[in-house]
């Protein structure tokens, strides 16, 4: 198969309603897993290349649980879900429950891996590396959690707190869903959760480290360097 390391970006703007944004992943991986299956019936110098994407989003409030989380992990039912205006979708991801909302970066990578490397762990850890840069930028000191897919701050301290949770699905090396970068959001909407399943340990953001709001696009500008250069690609 010829590579593509190339990546079409789009930013598509700010509480984008969270099931559209899921159904246009959906839809976009299918029909890349579709030139895939046409590949197989062609010579390799006739074979079509296949495209990657990176989103950018904000969600409006939505809680998702991923397919092996536990239900429980919602600590509020329906009625205060409406109270605080949001959401709650069980969907096809990884891991266990998460917020969305406003002053949170989402990213959505929907790589073909055949064009990079077909390894789920790895490209955990390079989602993961991109993310750590970036906060690099910002004076914070991030790393990895042994056993806990994310990017975290003090790990192996008790005060340990996550600043950025993971989670995707991968059908025929094509990944869908991403991270979700705390920037400028409202952290108690994730005191009504068990964040990623994970008890004991707090949820942070850039605003809360820094004591201060951080300008979104800048953030989304170092995302898009750091994605380039981990991933020794181009976004066009």
């Amino acid at each position: 198969m010829k590579k593509n390391n190339q990546i079409i970006f789009k930013d598509l703007g700010v509480e984008k309603d969270y099931k559209t944004i899921w159904a246009y992943q959906e839809q976009i991986l299918q029909e890349t897993a579709l030139i895939k299956k046409e590949n197989r019936n062609l010579s390799p110098e006739n074979q079509l290349i296949t495209p990657n994407y990176l989103f950018f989003v904000e969600h409006p409030h939505v809680y998702t649980l991923g397919r092996n989380g536990k239900a429980n992990h919602l600590l509020i039912n329906e009625d205060f879900l409406q109270k605080i205006n949001a959401s709650f979708h069980q969907i096809n991801r990884g891991g266990d429950i998460t917020y969305h909302g406003p002053g949170q970066l989402v990213g959505y990578p929907i790589l073909d891996l055949d064009n990079f490397f077909t390894d789920i762990h790895k490209y955990l850890r390079y989602l993961e590396e991109v993310i750590i840069k970036t906060l690099a930028d910002y004076g914070i000191k991030a790393d990895r959690s042994p056993g806990e897919t994310g990017v975290w701050l003090d790990v192996g301290e008790v005060y340990a707190r996550k600043i950025c949770a993971m989670g995707i699905r991968a059908s025929r090396w094509i990944t869908m869903h991403g991270f979700a970068l705390n920037v400028n959001p409202d952290l108690s909407y994730f005191e009504h959760i068990i964040p990623c399943g994970i008890e004991n340990k707090a949820v942070t953001s850039l605003e809360k480290e820094l004591n201060k709001k951080v300008p979104m696009e800048e953030v989304k500008q170092k995302l898009k360097y750091y994605f380039e250069e981990v991933f020794d690609s181009s976004l066009v």
